[in-house]
């Protein structure tokens, strides 16, 4: 079972797809400020929030995808963070017809940036990472993640049922691998994202890891119809610690 939740009464649609170790409730804030314009779903990934645990068959970012077509009855705007922004991408390659508008937030397919400067001392920086996934550390390996992609709170300051999600879910970063830094299905391989049609928003925090820039920037360069906002003061989590300035930049894309 995949969870669903809605917001807003607006006339246009929209999909919201979350980050990595979150739920659809990361969208309350953005969707509170869009509620009048905008009629919003969102999901909860598979192994997240209300959903069902993955059984880990398959490969778990398609899981994710099949998760979002599921969701999908009607072409939409579609808007990601993180994994979800990968999502969206993936989505915006293979099923062309389901998405009116593309919003990537902080969009971590990291193969994009493959052969830049950024993915070097990204690859170096999150080595400590892989290496307490393998040893089984998973509570070292939720810490260094939050460390780096969360809010900016300490991984001590965090309430203790929320430090021990990090920890149960943990592996499910390392079951992304293969799409997002390898490119398994072939997302970001030549002329796929030259052929999305649709106007397609970046947006990121001008605090975020460098990768993350460098991303964007990838694929500003090969999108036809990209605009890039960066928010200031603002880090990965974005969409839930400056939700009013996220709001108004998908407002403003989408003229509403």
């Amino acid at each position: 079972m995949v969870y669903m939740q809605h917001w807003g009464r607006g006339d246009q649609r929209a999909l919201l797809l979350h980050c990595s170790l979150a739920s659809s409730d990361a969208w309350r804030g953005v969707a509170g400020h869009l509620a009048d314009d905008l009629s919003m779903s969102g999901i909860d990934f598979p192994g997240h929030g209300r959903s069902r645990d993955w059984d880990r068959q398959g490969d778990y970012h398609a899981v994710c995808r099949d998760a979002a077509v599921g969701a999908l009855e009607e072409p939409v705007h579609l808007i990601g963070h993180s994994l979800g922004a990968t999502v969206a991408l993936r989505l915006a390659v293979e099923r062309p017809e389901l998405v009116r508008a593309l919003v990537l937030i902080e969009p971590v397919f990291f193969a994009a940036a493959k052969g830049l400067d950024a993915y070097a001392v990204f690859e170096e920086a999150v080595a400590p990472f892989a290496e307490a996934i393998e040893a089984g550390r998973n509570e070292d390996a939720a810490r260094m993640f939050t460390d780096l992609w969360g809010t900016g709170a300490a991984w001590q300051d965090l309430p203790a049922a929320l430090r021990q999600s990090f920890v149960d879910r943990i592996g499910l970063i390392p079951a992304t691998e293969g799409a997002l830094y390898h490119d398994n299905a072939g997302v970001v391989a030549d002329g796929k994202i030259e052929a999305i049609t649709c106007p397609v928003l970046l947006i990121e925090g001008d605090q975020s890891p460098a990768i993350i820039n460098a991303i964007n920037g990838a694929l500003a360069e090969r999108l036809p119809d990209a605009t890039r906002v960066s928010i200031k003061g603002a880090g990965h989590m974005v969409p839930i610690t400056h939700a009013k300035e996220v709001a108004q930049a998908i407002g403003g894309f989408l003229n509403l």
